[in-house]
């Protein structure tokens, strides 16, 4: 699997969301940007994200996935 597929499927999941994925192979690192992630537990917005590819971790075309999640105001916030 390639960042671009990884990026896709989690793009596809989590509609309207901004998605940079790096890596190669089988282990790679997410960096979502959601309004769905508002009110949500770190927890949850990683629950979230892992949904939308928890098909690919099972069968082990996915073998890490690291997930950085955030608000739109928490990402502008980190990048002020």
């Amino acid at each position: 699997m390639i960042p671009e597929n990884v990026k896709t499927l989690i793009e596809q999941g989590i509609p309207g969301c901004q998605v940079t994925v790096t890596g190669d192979g089988s282990k790679f690192e997410a960096v979502v940007v959601s309004e769905a992630f508002e009110g949500m537990s770190p927890v949850k917005e990683h629950q979230l994200v892992f949904a939308t590819v928890g098909e690919h971790i099972a069968s082990g075309a996915i073998h890490a996935l690291t997930i950085k999640a955030y608000t739109p105001k928490e990402w502008t916030d980190r990048n002020a």
